[in-house]
Order: structure tokens, then C-alpha cells, then sequence
């Protein structure tokens, strides 16, 4: 195995934020009692709904609803506010139901008065579905997030308005994040968004500190992809589950979380976030290397210019204006000293970039000792940062 190809699995394995175990897409698509309901939330004693919504572009995602909390929820008897959150890369929504009702931030937000939605982008276990494809085809993983960004964010986004009739409070993690960004800065969804808050926020990715994630993105290029063979991503399984094997031969896998992500202060040590891996498209992988190589937030590059021509009718990929986001949306972003992925240098870019947004209007919550995934999985995140969260929704 190439040095290159042991890199780029090291990024990409410990991108993650946790996910659960792909299961066969032709047993679950359409059956619901082994949902992410029935499996994460019933038995912890709440309310949940089982959704599924239709992107313009075929995919078929899950939703989740926690309608009311444990005692109701609160909230003066009055409607509940809505609430969508959205998971990071190789996850889904279980990202938000991991630990104990009280630590879980989907359950905590539910308790607190509001209506949770959760939501998992396409090609993830519960979101496998199309309306003329399959996973086995090519085409089926023909994405960046991108496409993520234009039809399943838009797609939830408008799912729980209709379904509501107000507008959404948001939360979102790493990928999560950049979905945001990305369908903010091109108003995409603004008249329907009343806040959002971002946690391990990703838009640039240029300063990145692991010689990894470094090695890994000035290596990740399309010659590798094809030897490789691969459409989907999965480390879960087929050829990239081997590759997977081989390099844990060779180095300690158990610490992969610390090695990419930071070292992560504050989770549950008897749990590990990299077992249970969902697959993403190898096209949004290469999408990834391609910020952290050039330091923009830009379109998928084909690295031809008559393909970029016929994609965007320029030869070049447009960019995402981040100052095109409306300066009065209420905005919370957290972030932490560890992280290595949502560095706190390209934090900092983006946070210089948004110099005119109403000061306001954008909370920055710092946290020293928080890594990349202690703001999904930390036990006492919700003190350090859910509450805080709550408090901002509260205010806008």
C-alpha cells in the first residue's frame, strides 16, 4: 500500500463525528420498526415520528421528529419552536442520541421546550433510498456536499416548515456546518432559518495543523481513486474496510480519534466514534482535500476546464461568498483550542470574513479544552455548550 493511500484513509476514517453500522440498504429502505426511532429514542422514553422526504434530485431521506420532551417539554404551552440538526461527515442522526437523554443533545432539546428534527444526508443507513436508483449504482454516489448543500438541506429545510409552519432554529456540526454556510451564502434557505448554531464550524480548511490531514489531501488525487475502484466511501466495508484492516495492522487505530480530530478532553472512554462509520460519496471526499489544499470554500473542482465549463459555465469552480450570508442572522459559533479539524486559525478566517455581520447578531462560544468531537459526544457538553446553545435560541 502507497503511502498516499495510508494518508488519505487516516484523514478520512477520523473525519468522522460517529455514525453506527451500515446495514443491507435492500433490507431496511422502507421499514421503519428498526428505525432510528425505535432503536435510539422510544426506548428512552420519548415521543418520536418516523419521516421521509424526496430531494428534486431523487434521494430519499429519513427524518426523525422528537416532538415533545420526557414531561412535555415546557415551553409555556405555547408552539413549540423548531429545531433541525444536522450530523457531520461518515454520520447520521444518531450523532445526536448517543449518550444519556441528559447529555444527548437532540433529547436535551426536546426537554427544553422545542420541536427536534433530525435529519441524515443521503447515502447514510437510513437514508438510502431513491426514486430510481440503488446504492450498487455508480451513479447513485455521483456527489459532493455540493449537492448536500443544493437539494438535502434545502429538502429537510423546507420538509419541517411545511410540516410546522415556522420558521427553523438549526444546529450543525463539522459537515453539518458547512452545509449551512454554504446555503446561507447563496440564500438559499434564509426566510426560513431563525438561527443557527455551529459547532465545530468547517468553511476554510487551509490551515489545518495535522500532518496527516495535510499529507492526506496533497495526496488525494484522482489516479488513487481509480485504482482504488471506488464510488462510495465506506470504511465499513468492501475494498476500503480492507485497506482499513491493513493499515490498523500497522499503527494503533484505537487512537485515530486524538491523532485527527484532537484530543478530545471530555467523551465517554468507553465508547469509540470510529466503530460504527457510515459511507459518503469518494467524490465528496475529494471535494474535502480540495479545501484544504487551496484554503477557499468553492464548488467541486473537475480539474478540466471544459468540464468545469459545462457544470458552471466558467472555467473555474465559483466560490461560496460567505459575506453574502445575511448580516442580521442570529449566528452562534462554537469552537474549541484542540481541534484540529475546525482549527481555531481557520476559525478565525471565517470569523474575520464575517467583520460585518451585526456584532449583535453572532455569538462566539470558545471552549480551550474542547476537541473536534467532545461538542457532539462530551458528557458535560451541555453545560459547556448546550446550555449556552439553548439560551441563544432563546434569544432569537
Amino acid at each position: 500500500m502507497t503511502a498516499s493511500l495510508v494518508a488519505f484513509l487516516l484523514l478520512f476514517i477520523a473525519f468522522a463525528s460517529g455514525g453506527r453500522t451500515k446495514l443491507d440498504w435492500r433490507a431496511e429502505y422502507g421499514d421503519s420498526s428498526d428505525g432510528i426511532c425505535n432503536l435510539m429514542v422510544v426506548t428512552q422514553g420519548y415521543t418520536c415520528e418516523e419521516h421521509r422526504v424526496t430531494t428534486k434530485d431523487g434521494y430519499i431521506l429519513s427524518m426523525q421528529r422528537i416532538p415533545t420532551g420526557r414531561t412535555g417539554g415546557g415551553n409555556n404551552g405555547g408552539a413549540k419552536p423548531p429545531v433541525l440538526l444536522q450530523h457531520g461527515l461518515m454520520s447520521d442522526a444518531m450523532t445526536w442520541l448517543s449518550n444519556s437523554p441528559d447529555e444527548s443533545l437532540g433529547f436535551i432539546l426536546a426537554d427544553n421546550g422545542f420541536d427536534v428534527w433530525l435529519a441524515s444526508v443521503r447515502g447514510t443507513t437510513y437514508s438510502t433510498g431513491h426514486t430510481s436508483l440503488t446504492p450498487d449504482d455508480p451513479e447513485y454516489w455521483n456527489w459532493s456536499w455540493d449537492e448536500l448543500v443544493a437539494y438535502d438541506l434545502q429538502s429537510t429545510f423546507q420538509y419541517v416548515y411545511n410540516q410546522t409552519g415556522h420558521k427553523l432554529h438549526y444546529v450543525g456540526h463539522s459537515l453539518g456546518t458547512l452545509m449551512a454556510f454554504g446555503a446561507f451564502s447563496r440564500n438559499e434557505v434564509s426566510d426560513i432559518v431563525r438561527s443557527a448554531a455551529l459547532l465545530s464550524p468547517i468553511a476554510y480548511m487551509g490551515q489545518m495543523p495535522s500532518p496527516l490531514a495535510r499529507a492526506a489531501a496533497d495526496s488525494f488525487i484522482a489516479e488513487d481513486l481509480y485504482w482504488l475502484g471506488l464510488n462510495e466511501f465506506d470504511p465499513g466495508g468492501g475494498a476500503a474496510s480492507k485497506l482499513v484492516a491493513d493499515v490498523c495492522t500497522k499503527i494503533n487505530c484505537t487512537d485515530l480519534e486524538s491523532v485527527i480530530t484532537g484530543p478530545n478532553c471530555c467523551m465517554n472512554t468507553s465508547k469509540s466514534n470510529l466503530d460504527h462509520q457510515q459511507p459518503t460519496a469518494t467524490k465528496n471526499m475529494v471535494h474535502l482535500a480540495q479545501m484544504i489544499r487551496r484554503g477557499t470554500i468553492a464548488m467541486y473542482d473537475y480539474d478540466d476546464e471544459g468540464e468545469n465549463k459545462k457544470h458552471y459555465g466558467q472555467s473555474s469552480p465559483p466560490e461560496y461568498n460567505i459575506t453574502s450570508i445575511p448580516n442580521n442572522l442570529p449566528i452562534f459559533l462554537g469552537y474549541g483550542g484542540k481541534d484540529l479539524l475546525s482549527d481555531v486559525n481557520d476559525v478565525q478566517t471565517l470569523i474575520d470574513t464575517l467583520s460585518d455581520h451585526d456584532p449583535d447578531k453572532i455569538v462566539l462560544q470558545y471552549t480551550e479544552e474542547y476537541a473536534h468531537l467532545d461538542f457532539v459526544y462530551g458528557i458535560n457538553a451541555k453545560e459547556v455548550v448546550y446550555n449556552p446553545l439553548i439560551a441563544f435560541f432563546n434569544l432569537n
